[in-house]
């Protein structure tokens, strides 16, 4: 496969995993007294185990920010990117798996990064008090800790379908000729 064709299957991928971030962030949520508690970041996690780094962070703070801005929450928008594309970084594509050991341990930099990252932004953007900023941390917890489990159901089913290898072939022979 020529260079320029990996490299549009893998904006195609990045679009469409910023799609699957947006829809799962957008339509499959449960109402907070801040915002709404949703499993995109499912879809970032996932993003993160089978994109090169620069293609899986877009994906993950373009859908996730896409959402917010759609759903009037714009004020997130800031924090939402960066936080789903540092989360997106702490997984990797590097393996011939989803779901191992490196990125099985990945969910705990993701859910540190999401309850931290949305405390300390709302607490100094919203609030004006740190404190007061990580009055949501248990319902940004239960969102990632959600998003875990459906990521490792997801992750597992992919691995067994073969699709992953597939993938895989493509995804990695285009990062390294990418950098």
């Amino acid at each position: 496969m020529k260079r320029h064709d990996n490299k549009l299957t893998l904006i195609a991928l990045t679009g469409l995993f910023a799609a699957l971030t947006f829809v799962l962030t957008s339509f499959i949520r449960v109402p907070t007294i801040k915002g709404y508690v949703h499993i995109g970041d499912a879809a970032v996690f996932l993003a993160g185990s089978l994109l090169p780094l620069p293609y899986a962070a877009a994906a993950g703070a373009i859908g996730a920010s896409l959402a917010d801005a759609v759903s009037g929450y714009f004020i997130w928008v800031p924090a939402t990117f960066i936080i789903k594309a540092l989360t997106a970084a702490a997984f990797s594509s590097k393996g011939s798996r989803i779901v191992r050991r490196r990125n099985i341990l990945a969910i705990i930099p993701a859910i540190v990064l999401c309850v931290v990252g949305y405390g300390f932004y709302s607490g100094a953007a919203i609030y004006g008090n740190i404190a007061a900023g990580f009055a949501d941390a248990a319902a940004n917890a239960v969102q990632s800790i959600t998003s875990a489990v459906i990521y490792v159901l997801l992750g597992e089913a992919l691995d067994r379908s073969g699709i992953v290898k597939h993938l895989h072939l493509r995804v990695n022979d285009t990062s390294e000729q990418l950098h």
